[in-house]
């Protein structure tokens, strides 16, 4: 058995070793940003790639399975000669959930208990004392609830937030309010005082983040996304924050990233700005779950996270 690992210099020899623990009876080796071994030319039954390289798959034509070492796989799906015919397969949590949830909260309750607010009058030497709120007047809102979205909003209702789940099918969630299709879409977003944004990225919900979805939420609403970037119109955030109608936001990923130094959204104290951290992929458990599942693929057997590539996840 043959995987080839796909990933950044500076990781790739780590990961390498990882897997070869995991999985002692393969032969892995590494391709592009390291010199593949000489001797083992043969294409690869698994490929575990964890960036966008235009030209991994002019190689790799033969795999019985392709891993994206994330949750996303949008660098994946996007890939010039990617085989249609071989599954993909996403991770699924591997240490992100407990990040993410741990993320969320800690900006919710940053609005919730104003710090915000408290901030900018710090910046102003202002001392004026505003009136509190409980947890329960405050609606939140988890736009994709998933695996990880599912984790966010179970935990932010066990703080006592009035919370909602939208997903694109129907799901349950105790102490959760969920909506799913397109019909249910403007209720989800009507009078949100928080609004987070989880949900993976596909061609439908680019942009969804704009001025019209945005306007539907309660005056002075914050924003969360730790989603994709491509979620957000950037413009139209900033507008509504001029206009009064959103008091910031919280973002963790970008059109272009890292963030570009001459950015409008550096300069701007209602927006809280953090490098792509909410949910960073643990290498250990990362790889433990791939060797999981390519040893259950090795038995016949189905696993979990298979991307349907018409969802785009």
């Amino acid at each position: 058995m043959r995987i080839h690992i796909s990933t950044p210099i500076d990781e790739a020899a780590h990961i390498a070793a990882m897997f070869q623990e995991a999985l002692p009876e393969a032969h892995v080796a590494l391709v592009d940003g390291t010199a593949r071994d000489s001797s083992n030319p043969v294409d690869a039954d698994y490929v575990v790639t964890g960036y966008r390289n235009a030209t991994l798959f002019d190689r790799e034509r033969r795999m019985k399975a392709i891993f994206a070492f994330s949750a996303g796989v949008g660098h994946v799906l996007s890939l010039p000669n990617l085989p249609r015919d071989v599954p993909v397969i996403r991770l699924e949590d591997a240490g992100m959930a407990s990040q993410m949830v741990r993320y969320v909260l800690a900006a919710t309750l940053r609005f919730a208990q104003r710090l915000d607010v408290y901030a900018r009058q710090q910046r102003d030497r202002r001392w004026q004392q505003m009136p509190p709120r409980a947890p329960r007047d405050i609606h939140v809102g988890v736009l994709g609830i998933g695996v990880i979205g599912s984790e966010i909003a179970r935990s932010l209702a066990s703080f006592g937030f009035a919370v909602r789940g939208f997903a694109r099918q129907r799901r349950a969630i105790a102490g959760v309010r969920c909506l799913a299709g397109e019909g249910e879409f403007h209720g989800f977003l009507d009078g949100l005082d928080v609004l987070v944004a989880v949900v993976a990225l596909t061609p439908e919900n680019t942009g969804i983040l704009n001025r019209a979805t945005l306007s539907r939420l309660a005056d002075a609403a914050h924003v969360i996304n730790i989603g994709r970037g491509a979620h957000l119109v950037e413009a139209d955030l900033l507008a509504l924050i001029d206009e009064g109608k959103l008091s910031g936001a919280t973002l963790d990923v970008f059109h272009d990233e890292p963030l570009p130094e001459d950015h409008p959204f550096w300069g701007r104290p209602e927006i809280l700005i953090t490098p792509h951290i909410a949910g960073t992929t643990l290498p250990q458990e990362a790889v433990e779950q791939i060797a999981a599942k390519i040893k259950r693929l090795e038995r016949g057997l189905p696993v979990t996270g298979v991307v349907d590539r018409e969802r785009g996840y």
